[in-house]
């Protein structure tokens, strides 16, 4: 995994196989990535974050994108938002 070379092995259990990540922000206490996946042998991106606890990272929430139409939907949405955060 290229996310892995200069950070701690990211948190994800089985049967979930990661391939790929990125990091998307990392500090006081919080992890969150953009993850490719193997799931039972379909590739998904799914969106975490972890908070860090004594017994280690422990998964807070979790996004998964499916397909193509799904991330285009997710964009869509976002981008006319985003105007309104102004």
């Amino acid at each position: 995994m290229e996310g892995a070379k200069k950070e701690e092995k990211i948190p994800i259990e089985s049967p979930l196989q990661p391939i790929d990540y990125r990091t998307l922000s990392k500090g006081f206490g919080w992890w969150a990535a953009a993850v490719l996946v193997d799931s039972w042998g379909r590739k998904q991106i799914c969106l975490y974050l972890w908070q860090k606890k004594k017994e280690g990272w422990k998964r807070k929430q979790k996004f998964t994108i499916h397909d193509p139409e799904k991330w285009q939907q997710v964009v869509t949405a976002v981008e006319e938002l985003m105007p309104k955060m102004q």
